[in-house]
């Protein structure tokens, strides 16, 4: 009977994890789909109103590894559900700001109770689930994530427009309540480790510095000028910092990151592989609005439709994948999953001024079936690498790997296009600005093919 009852409370601890990371998957989404209209509420600039989206990323690329330690160390429960009270508490905030400046503050308090969430979920996954099923329950995790980015731009499309753009805040508090109920009766608590550490405070603020720099940098590297004197500052002075941190976690009996990790070949190639399958998604993020809306004068509405096509294909398959990767092992399943995704970014940098809809959909599709082939394996074969007191590092790591993939892919496709499109200085309308776009995702298939042989590496 224990037994019995074991087998099924890993299943409802899935359930736990995947509400969470459908809330902060469809508040990322829907945020980013409503921003124009907060502009106009709140009477703010548009460079003002884009550090509601900026402030969110830096804080939570800065605290990752912060909290995945503190998990490690007193416990990835307490943690994770410290997470679902600042964020629920942080979003009705949001929801009630009276100016931008408001909301920005609270987004950044938001950014907090999200970097808990995130680098302890897989750590509380695969604490769960037997080896044999990890890579079946990191899809169903992955799965959630796709599902709540594909509902997310609707769904905070349909609340502004039927109550107002506060309501994709206030969303957050009934899932993030629920979420935070179903965390307290069925995620199971842990035996900590028997020697108290003590938190390498050094390490945490020389990492949170250097790669915030490097995050702002990349992320307003196409808008501020990559030459110009603040980005190359906010470079220098991440490169300083971080290799700060590095001597200081070599020092450290305790240090906040073992970079022994890095060490053993699968973790060092799974995180390889994670930032370059993010550079890849999320130049298809970026660049194809450019080519619909504007390149080809299709409605808004219509080519959020036509995007979600990306998202529903890895939806269905991530957990499809990580089964199989249970049986299979990781490498093959990975390795082709960026192969595949390669392809779907090839036959997207050939779209045409006159493409159909059925090709545009059918490269998004390829391109989403790779990434959902893809995720599980690799996530898989990280969190296997790592001990199972260091899980919640581990976790840590793959997220911040995910969000520096995302800002590279948005940073290095909008230089391509900005240079592109820039082409003589003569103009060149329509054309150019596809031809801009398919070169960008021309040198992302590129990366895909990077991506390959970093998977085959590890696994």
């Amino acid at each position: 009977m224990p037994r019995a009852a074991q087998l099924d409370s890993k299943w409802w601890v899935l359930l736990t994890v995947g509400v969470g990371t459908f809330m902060s998957a469809l508040d990322a989404s829907a945020v980013n789909t409503v921003l124009p209209v907060v502009n106009r509420s709140l009477g703010s600039q548009i460079t003002t109103i884009e550090w509601v989206i900026t402030i969110y990323l830096l804080v939570v690329s800065g605290i990752l590894l912060a909290f995945g330690r503190l998990g490690d160390m007193y416990g990835h429960k307490p943690v994770y559900v410290t997470g679902f009270v600042v964020f629920v508490s942080s979003s009705a905030l949001c929801g009630l700001s009276p100016s931008a400046a408001f909301l920005i503050a609270f987004r950044a308090l938001q950014g907090v109770g999200a970097a808990m969430l995130f680098a302890n979920s897989p750590a509380i996954l695969t604490k769960a689930f037997p080896s044999v099923q990890r890579g079946q329950a990191l899809g169903v995790q992955s799965s959630m994530t796709y599902l709540g980015l594909t509902v997310g731009p609707s769904l905070g499309g349909w609340l502004t427009t039927q109550l107002s753009w506060r309501a994709v805040f206030y969303i957050n508090v009934p899932i993030g309540l629920t979420a935070l109920l179903l965390s307290l009766r069925f995620i199971p608590s842990e035996a900590l480790p028997e020697h108290h550490e003590n938190f390498d405070w050094a390490g945490a603020v020389t990492w949170m510095c250097g790669l915030s720099a490097l995050v702002l940098a990349l992320n307003r590297g196409h808008v501020w000028g990559w030459p110009s004197p603040l980005i190359l500052g906010l470079l220098a002075a991440s490169g300083l910092s971080l290799a700060l941190f590095v001597v200081v976690e070599r020092r450290m009996r305790a240090p906040m990151l073992d970079l022994s990790l890095f060490e053993r070949r699968i973790f060092s190639s799974a995180i390889a592989s994670a930032v370059l399958n993010f550079i890849c998604v999320y130049s298809i993020v970026f660049l194809l609005p450019f080519y619909l809306i504007q390149g080809r004068e299709i409605s808004p509405a219509r080519t959020g439709l036509l995007l979600t096509a990306h998202s529903i294909v890895r939806a269905i398959v991530a957990p499809v994948s990580g089964t199989l990767s249970d049986k299979v092992g990781t490498r093959l399943p990975a390795a082709l999953g960026m192969a595949v995704l390669g392809v779907g970014l090839f036959l997207l940098s050939r779209l045409g001024a006159e493409s159909s809809t059925s090709q545009i959909a059918a490269g998004l599709a390829i391109a989403g079936l790779g990434t959902g082939i893809f995720t599980a394996p690799n996530n898989s074969a990280l969190m296997g690498s790592a001990g199972r007191h260091q899980q919640g590092i581990a976790a840590a790591t793959l997220a911040t790997a995910r969000n520096v993939g995302m800002v590279l892919g948005v940073g290095v496709a909008g230089a391509i296009f900005a240079a592109v499109s820039a082409g003589d200085g003569s103009g060149g309308g329509a054309a150019l600005l596809i031809r801009a776009v398919d070169s960008g995702l021309l040198v992302a298939a590129g990366v895909a093919a990077l991506g390959v042989l970093t998977a085959i590496a590890g696994g």
